[in-house]
């Protein structure tokens, strides 16, 4: 864009089409401004809206799908919400760029002479922003994931990207979390935090990594991720660990080998990254960073080695998978092996993060160091914004010709039936087995008189990680699986693999009829959350911080996760499938999701504790969640309109969860009359001398809720 030299009422905007090889197409067009207050609307648009419709007219006419937009910087300045409409309305990676700038060729550094006028200045400007746009995108068309200087992750092209504006994270949130969230910001100038964990795209981890750096950047803090150099012989030990801490494998154990060549693979990424030339690692007084966060058990010498380097700074270290308290506590378990390996690196550490379940909690770790902190997700990236429909078109007929082009057996008819969906990785504990058992007997048992176009389909689908060898052996466990007991029900299975592409997914989860997540070991699952964001009603096991997030008979259902789990998730799924106002409450029910599992509630947690800790002051969480503490203080506490009813409930639940859990993996299931004697525990136990103050009005509800549960019980 720039202004007409004959005519300063006039902007000259220059859009040129590339397609990967070349440019295809350009044209120059006129937008009015008539004076400095604003822009005059070009037919009722705005420049931004005018360029926005301009791209979405190419699209419908052609039925093209724009993956990525290359803008100048002065189009930035004049249009500031330019890249967040193309992210958000039409789904279009927006890069800011300087054209013919000192990264291009020699014989285009001076392109821009006194000659060219106006008109062919924006022409040639378009042209060459979008040849290095081009130059950002990889693997389907997506962003490349870089690493930098001290392998440092390179979030949204390095920031060149520009997905979001502050004003956009403002509103995901309430005020009283964007208020707090945006008072520890403020604080935190001069503040270097690192985060470290073992790979830059693929997992949880990563997707909340990329989420909170984005929104860190918007919010001037300084808070950067480094990852290790990738090596798959350690990744297989980890993985292995991983599912020895969890109780998926009884039989592998850590050995010495294994443990030596982990703390190697350490230390060369520490030598040779982040302590030298002022590495994050490094003492604060040669330039390290002021606050260390690991996020990631399979890097915990990480903590040794930045307390050896500074023994004063803060060390936060985050455990974001389940841990077999009960294993880990019997001294001869391998799992015991596991984390008395973790433990010895870790234990010098200020904080001890946790997922909000306190049997993921050994008895070794000192209460006063553990607090609580859900796994979140982003209501605005690829995996969770809302997509136009045809963008949702393009991916679901992407995801239905990549399992045609595979030679599968199955066919993917989202055009005409409705589906039931699981997304999550390839993983033994991600209970897929089960749900094939499920679908096989809400097809066989419940819908054997349905005619085959109104019964659903099932829809498996999840990421890859670079650090998560078990993918390929599930996947193909879960194939022979339904080739020998499910060959009936074979064409409507569908089990794909999906590519470093969140918007198949979110299309996946937007278009499907139920979300099931049947896990069998589970740390928090916040797909569950992502779920319930699209309204889908979630059918799911009560495992790790499931529980959390679905309210029982209102926005979904749990089950146990037993011999039993495929008949009675079966069940659930015929009534929401025969009964069309159940699944239209529940679907209504859904749409609400806490503050705390969003971008900008985990920013909050995070920032209020880089503020403490790099003031020096000791923070003793003892066990409460850091959300609460950050709340209480800047003296902000929950309010009505937040529904603190319901936050303050899962606290209490999540506080007793630890003896009732126990109590239901002995019996092996749970009806409705526990549910009610888990409310009531909430309420007494929210009254004891000994627990957080809770409102009266929660008291009240937890009281109500447990005569409704009664009274729906007596009714069945």
């Amino acid at each position: 864009i720039a202004p007409k030299e004959d005519d300063p009422r006039k902007f000259l905007v220059g859009i040129t089409l590339h397609d990967g090889t070349y440019s295809m197409d350009y044209a120059v067009h006129q937008v009015y401004r008539p004076d400095t207050s604003g822009y005059e609307q070009h037919h009722g648009e705005g420049i931004e809206d005018f360029i926005a419709s301009k791209v979405l007219k190419f699209k419908t006419e052609k039925y093209y799908k724009v993956a990525g937009c290359g803008i100048t910087k002065l189009t930035a300045e004049i249009c500031p919400k330019l890249a967040t409409k193309l992210w958000l309305s039409q789904d279009i990676v927006t890069l800011v760029l300087d054209p013919f700038g000192k990264d291009a060729d020699h014989d285009e550094q001076d392109y821009h002479g006194p000659t060219m006028g106006t008109e062919w200045q924006v022409d040639e400007e378009s042209d060459s922003v979008v040849r290095k746009a081009l130059e950002q995108f990889g693997q389907e068309h997506q962003l490349r994931v870089q690493v930098w200087r001290h392998n440092r992750v390179g979030v949204d092209a390095n920031d060149k990207a520009q997905l979001l504006t502050r004003d956009d994270f403002k509103d995901t949130v309430h005020f009283n979390t964007w208020d707090t969230t945006m008072a520890y910001a403020d604080r935190l100038c001069g503040t270097k935090i690192a985060f470290f964990n073992s790979t830059p795209q693929g997992g949880g981890v990563a997707l909340m990594r990329h989420a909170l750096v984005r929104f860190c950047r918007i919010a001037k803090v300084q808070c950067d991720w480094y990852v290790p150099r990738p090596k798959p012989e350690v990744f297989r030990i980890t993985k292995t660990n991983h599912n020895i801490l969890q109780g998926v494998d009884m039989q592998s154990q850590l050995t010495p080998e294994h443990i030596q060549a982990l703390d190697e693979w350490c230390e060369q990424n520490a030598e040779r990254y982040w302590l030298s030339n002022g590495g994050p690692l490094m003492a604060r007084s040669e330039g390290g960073a002021h606050v260390i966060i690991i996020d990631d058990p399979q890097m915990p010498k990480l903590v040794e080695i930045a307390k050896q380097n500074d023994p004063d700074r803060p060390v936060i270290f985050r455990s974001h998978i389940q841990v077999r308290a009960d294993l880990v506590d019997q001294p001869d378990a391998h799992a015991a092996t596991v984390w008395n390996w973790i433990w010895q690196h870790i234990h010098k550490c200020d904080v001890f993060v946790s997922h909000p379940v306190p049997e993921f909690v050994p008895r070794i770790v000192p209460s006063e160091k553990v607090g609580y902190m859900p796994a979140t997700t982003d209501w605005l990236d690829g995996l969770n914004k809302n997509l136009h429909p045809l963008d949702e078109e393009y991916y679901l007929l992407k995801f239905q010709r990549e399992a045609i082009a595979k030679g599968y057996k199955f066919r993917f008819d989202f055009a005409g039936r409705d589906y039931i969906v699981q997304i999550a990785r390839f993983d033994p504990a991600k209970g897929i087995l089960h749900v094939l058992g499920a679908f096989a007997k809400l097809r066989r048992d419940h819908m054997k008189d349905w005619k085959l176009g109104k019964t659903p389909q099932l829809v498996i689908a999840g990421h890859g990680a670079v650090d998560d060898p078990d993918a390929v052996p599930i996947y193909n466990e879960v194939m022979e699986t339904i080739k020998r007991d499910y060959q009936d029900l074979e064409e409507d299975i569908i089990v794909m693999r999906v590519g470093p592409v969140d918007q198949i997914l979110n299309s996946l989860m937007a278009h499907s009829k139920i979300a099931l997540q049947l896990s069998n070991r589970e740390g928090f699952e916040v797909k569950v959350s992502e779920a319930l964001h699209h309204g889908k009603p979630v059918i799911a096991t009560r495992r790790g911080g499931i529980p959390l997030q679905i309210e029982h008979g209102q926005t979904g259902f749990l089950v146990e996760s037993d011999n039993d789990t495929p008949a009675n998730v079966a069940k659930y799924l015929c009534d929401l499938f025969a009964d069309g106002a159940l699944y239209d409450r529940m679907s209504a029910a859904a749409t609400g999701v806490s503050d705390e599992v969003s971008t900008v509630g985990n920013a909050m947690s995070w920032l209020y504790l880089a503020n403490m800790l790099a003031q020096d002051r000791t923070i003793t969480p003892n066990r409460r969640w850091i959300s609460d503490m950050a709340r209480e203080e800047l003296h902000c506490p929950y309010d009505e309109s937040e529904e603190s009813k319901e936050v303050l409930l899962k606290r209490s639940l999540s506080e007793t969860n630890r003896k009732s859990s126990i109590t239901t993996e002995n019996r092996g299931s749970m009806d409705n009359s526990s549910n009610t004697d888990t409310a009531v525990e909430a309420a007494t136990d929210a009254e004891s001398p000994n627990s957080k103050p809770v409102c009266k009005a929660c008291l009240e509800w937890a009281a109500e809720l447990a005569t409704r549960e009664k009274n729906a019980t007596s009714a069945t």
